[in-house]
């Protein structure tokens, strides 16, 4: 039983060191989108759409990419943009994927449904640098949005979500309603309308796309049962679930096996 959602949804406060996250992926993403910038292997801030956050980067690989890896970061919705990420794009971009990175308008300016139909539009705008398959994952409220892309009705259009072959939720938020009790809603603004809306364990997924729901066995305990939920609900709607607990992963290190092209998440998000 929660009896505190504040603390249940809070993080940093229970990472050694967790206020210092932000200024080391911040530093590496700007070290690997120099390297990249000066092989000619990076686009900067390519435009999705009429926002000034409707923004992308592209990674790519040397040669012709085997298709098209999409990165969604997060920050609850309300923190952070494309900047803080480019490099984890390094292990996808290594095994000879071609990597993106879309940032995205943030609460309170817009709503999470707004959100949603963001990164659709960013699926949809990216998905026309590369060709082939498209693998998504996302972190945290980046897990919770590109699980979003795979429901019924999506909106993606048909054509680019048929190339959507495997999502990873990473740490992903899937039933958005106790988020209606913490203080962050003062930001976040969901009604419960919305919060059902946008719960992808509230909908129905699109089969024939495989899904992971990974997550950190050292994470809190709110995040351990949200990333299950997931795979424990779509399974039973007949999706290609499965579900990983990370050893010795906390939330905010979760992500680094992107870096590791010889990882197992790296081999899940680009094969």
């Amino acid at each position: 039983m929660i009896l505190d959602y504040d603390d249940a949804y809070t993080n940093g406060a229970y990472i050694t060191g967790g206020a210092e996250y932000p200024a080391r992926w911040q530093a590496a993403a700007e070290h690997y989108r120099d390297v990249m910038l000066q092989t000619g292997r990076a686009q900067i801030d390519i435009s999705y759409g009429d926002h000034d956050r409707h923004k992308f980067d592209l990674f790519l690989p040397e040669g012709e990419a085997k298709g098209l890896c999409i990165f969604v970061h997060g920050g609850y919705w309300m923190r952070f943009d494309k900047s803080y990420w480019s490099h984890l794009a390094t292990g996808a971009v290594i095994r000879g994927w071609a990597v993106a990175m879309p940032s995205y308008p943030l609460t309170p300016d817009v709503t999470i449904g707004n959100i949603t139909a963001s990164i659709a539009r960013a699926i949809t705008a990216i998905a026309t640098y590369v060709d082939g398959p498209i693998h998504l994952a996302g972190h945290s409220a980046g897990g919770h949005l590109v699980s979003r892309m795979v429901v019924e009705p999506s909106q993606v259009p048909e054509a680019v979500r048929n190339r959507i072959e495997h999502v990873i939720s990473i740490s992903g938020l899937n039933d958005l309603r106790p988020l209606l009790r913490t203080a962050m809603n003062e930001t976040f603004k969901l009604t419960e309308l919305e919060a059902r809306n946008e719960s992808p364990a509230l909908r129905r997924p699109k089969l024939g796309t495989s899904v992971m729901c990974w997550v950190g066995a050292n994470e809190r305990p709110e995040f351990i049962r949200q990333n299950d939920l997931l795979a424990n609900i779509w399974a039973g709607l007949g999706a290609e679930m499965a579900s990983l607990h990370a050893e010795g992963r906390h939330h905010f290190n979760v992500i680094d096996d992107l870096l590791d092209p010889d990882s197992e998440m790296c081999a899940l998000f680009a094969p």
